[in-house]
């Protein structure tokens, strides 16, 4: 049986709007499919895993509190999770995670705290915390080959700058900084978006990706998803389209 293993990162802590809820929405579509799933969990103070033995690591959204919280402990993971991601290992970041992989988050106080610096980019968030980018957002991304209008909600004071390589191009809502044209940030094993939702549950096409990629990148063949029936999901995003473009 096929096997895909996935590492699930502050659980306890960093769950937005139900981030944890991507992590259902692959291992019921793997089910569906017949491919085996294991997601383990790592929080403060666990045993340090071993990242590299991973398919795909997510780390969810969280408020500045929680960011504050995990920030020491997640330096300690640096290097593993350095050389899980440049081993091809996936990562899936959400909010707080996307943040906490670029090199710096400062909040609205001036705090600043130091992120992984696995990727250039970089947030600050405004002075005011009235400022905020929240609501419904809809992205256009191509990272499937065709054009996909992903959504989901954002909520975020941090504003994310040198974005080299985005998710997708903005076509409502505002992004990776208010109202930018760009959200989030992209590369063949990295989606980090600031999407809740969870995204997944509403965007079949990313959950299928990212199990694809998960599948394929030890593989010697390629190995093609089975094609399950999504037009529920669709629909429902179609709704939401309509409502944001129209």
């Amino acid at each position: 049986m096929k096997l895909i293993k996935i590492l699930h990162m502050y659980a306890d802590m960093l769950d937005l709007y139900g981030d944890s809820g991507n992590m259902e929405v692959i291992k019921y579509r793997c089910k569906m499919r017949e491919i085996e799933c294991v997601v383990d969990t790592y929080s403060i103070d666990s045993d340090m895993p071993d990242f590299s033995s991973y398919d795909l690591i997510y780390i969810g959204g969280g408020a500045d509190l929680e960011q504050q919280h995990i920030s020491e402990d997640l330096s300690k993971c640096r290097e593993g999770i350095k050389k899980a991601y440049e081993n091809g290992t996936f990562l899936f970041l959400i909010c707080g995670g996307y943040q906490l992989m670029g090199k710096y988050y400062r909040d609205a106080d001036g705090n600043e705290i130091k992120g992984l610096g696995l990727f250039d980019y970089y947030t600050v968030a405004p002075e005011s915390r009235r400022m905020r980018c929240i609501g419904n957002i809809a992205v256009r991304t191509k990272i499937t080959g065709k054009n996909v209008d992903v959504v989901g909600f954002e909520n975020h004071g941090g504003q994310t700058h040198d974005v080299k390589t985005p998710f997708g191009e903005v076509r409502y809502g505002n992004g990776n900084c208010s109202k930018s044209q760009q959200e989030g940030y992209f590369e063949k094993n990295v989606i980090a978006t600031y999407l809740h939702g969870p995204m997944l549950s509403k965007n079949p096409e990313i959950s299928d990706y990212i199990i694809s990629y998960c599948l394929n990148r030890n593989s010697s063949e390629t190995i093609r998803l089975k094609k399950l029936d999504d037009s529920l999901e669709i629909k429902c995003r179609q709704v939401m389209l309509d409502r944001l473009l129209k």
